[in-house]
């Protein structure tokens, strides 16, 4: 069986290309990405895997992505520029890869019949929510252009099923973080920058007075509901993705240890994100494993700059580790 990952060099898509690899039923892992976000130091790991070919190629051009579709499986869509604030000043390039390279996608699907359409879909759709779980149906409320952007996309999903019959899941992610996670860019994911911060001995930049929550998800378990949704009997669905359990910002740099600063509060943030699984959890019998603790734990003792960094080495990264965790223990 082959199967096709957009985005498949990134974060998230770097996890999911060697969960599938492990798949027995799956016989070639292809892999689209223009390496601008993402990596090939992320797959570093599986690039001479005889099953895994990866192709430097942008979704937004139809004519370079077609051919690797054909004889797919399943498409895991992952593919898409990220972060709310640098969306605000070019949007055009938003909508230009996040919903157009989605119609690509879905054209190239519909044209070599694939069985399913795996979406990596985002919270931020639900936009600044109130104090109580968000659930499938809670309001779609798109402030941004990046939000907006990946809900039209999902839209676009919605429709093709019901013109083309093309099945699909839309999985609408929390805050993903773990290994690889983007490092890059003033708005990149906070635990990169995070991470980033601590390494070069600057104090966090806290957003606001930090007391502002979110629903943090560990990566592996990012990925292994990507690969379930996939060959579940289940089609058609909209799932949320996260754990249900919040976390503050302040709680993070209290486990992450170190000084900070505080930062005037950014456009389109919510103060609580909280997300409802009950859906996911009953139709896909599907719990997250990794807690947040073990996840932060984790991120710390393998994170691949940490080995890099000049001024680290590994008995520093030990030593430092287990006296920031052991209490967690």
């Amino acid at each position: 069986m082959k199967v096709l990952i957009t985005g498949g060099a990134g974060f998230i898509g770097s996890h999911l290309s060697e969960l599938l690899l492990k798949n027995k039923k799956i016989s070639k892992v292809i892999v689209i990405d223009h390496l601008l976000d993402g990596s090939k130091k992320n797959l570093n790991s599986i690039l001479r895997n005889k099953k895994f070919t990866l192709i430097k190629a942008d979704i937004s051009n139809l004519k370079l992505i077609d051919k690797y579709f054909k004889k797919a499986v399943y498409v895991f869509h992952l593919a898409a520029i990220a972060d709310i604030v640098p969306s605000i000043v070019n949007p055009i390039d938003y909508i230009k890869t996040n919903f157009m390279g989605t119609i690509n996608v879905l054209e190239c699907s519909r044209k070599y019949k694939i069985k399913k359409i795996i979406y990596a879909a985002s919270s931020s759709c639900y936009g600044k929510t109130p104090k109580k779980e968000i659930n499938e149906n809670f309001a779609i409320s798109t402030l941004y252009p990046y939000s907006f952007s990946k809900n039209i996309a999902e839209q676009a999903i919605i429709h093709w099923s019901k013109v083309y019959k093309l099945n699909f899941i839309s999985l609408r992610l929390f805050n993903v973080f773990g290994t690889r996670s983007r490092t890059t860019g003033a708005y990149g994911a906070v635990m990169g920058v995070f991470l980033k911060q601590k390494l070069s001995n600057k104090p966090f930049t806290v957003v606001g007075n930090g007391k502002q929550t979110r629903d943090f998800i560990y990566v592996s378990d990012v990925a292994e509901i990507f690969e379930k949704s996939a060959f579940s009997d289940k089609k058609n669905e909209i799932y949320n993705v996260g754990t249900g359990k919040p976390q503050s910002i302040l709680y993070l740099t209290k486990l992450l240890k170190g000084k900070k600063i505080h930062i005037p509060k950014r456009p389109g943030e919510p103060a609580f994100l909280k997300a409802d699984i009950s859906k996911i959890k009953k139709q896909l019998r599907w719990t997250p494993k990794v807690s947040f603790e073990k996840g932060v734990y984790q991120l710390i003792k393998n994170i691949d700059y940490w080995k890099s960094a000049p001024l680290w080495n590994s008995a520093k990264i030990k030593t430092a580790t287990k006296n920031w965790f052991k209490h967690l223990r």
